[in-house]
């Protein structure tokens, strides 16, 4: 049976050179508004070491150097990484789960679409918080489960739409779209937002903030390190 990382690894391996590009589209353009949203909330500096996490080919990776930070992307998949370009500091390949990284090392942690894609959700919280410095800044953006009248169109999308389109893309992205909505849905129910927060504080980070974006189809969370 295959472990969560390595689904993860599978899924991601054949998307890499067209990832953000059609993950872009497929989100109808929110997945970017998410993502600069944990950004500019991060309280962050000119100048700050900034871990990105599951950085994939670099999207928030980025983001954090056009506000100055020097950043090390960090990602599983060598695929992902070979794509990722304009970063301030050379790329490490490991998982999030064991990081080779000393205590307190960092001014910042971000990480997005990561904690479905982990064997201990409470335990990679832990490991990500481990090389922050103390005050240092978390920051997080996740898909969402829409709830009430907007949860039907977002069942339609995700369950006929998104798999028929990415059978059309071709390239592995078939396989993306079915695996996302179950996915969604598993993780989502199983660790709502109430429950995440708590986890975050369970493991030292406080001032933890939840965001819901695009009625409710994405997640953006903060936290700060005691």
């Amino acid at each position: 049976m295959s472990t969560r990382p390595q689904v993860a690894r599978r899924l991601f391996a054949p998307i890499a050179t067209n990832y953000e590009r059609w993950a872009r589209l497929l989100s109808l353009g929110q997945d970017g508004r998410w993502r600069r949203e944990m950004v500019s909330s991060m309280e962050l500096d000119e100048g700050n070491l900034v871990l990105d996490v599951a950085a994939g080919t670099g999207s928030i990776t980025r983001l954090l150097e056009e506000g100055g930070c020097r950043v090390v992307p960090l990602d599983q998949s060598w695929e992902m990484l070979a794509t990722l370009r304009n970063t301030s500091l050379l790329p490490v390949m490991a998982t999030a789960e064991r990081l080779p990284f000393p205590d307190g090392c960092f001014d910042g942690v971000t990480f997005g679409y990561l904690l479905r894609y982990v064997n201990d959700v409470t335990g990679c919280m832990a490991e990500l918080v481990r090389v922050l410095r103390a005050g240092g800044m978390a920051g997080m953006v996740e898909f969402g489960l829409p709830s009430g009248v907007w949860r039907p169109p977002w069942t339609v999308y995700t369950s006929g739409i998104l798999p028929t389109v990415g059978r059309a893309i071709g390239g592995g992205w078939h396989e993306v779209g079915r695996f996302l909505r179950p996915s969604i849905v598993e993780f989502s129910t199983r660790w709502d937002p109430e429950r995440l927060a708590d986890v975050w504080r369970e493991v030292g980070l406080v001032d933890v903030r939840v965001r819901s974006m695009s009625l409710g189809g994405g997640l953006v969370m903060w936290g700060r390190k005691t």
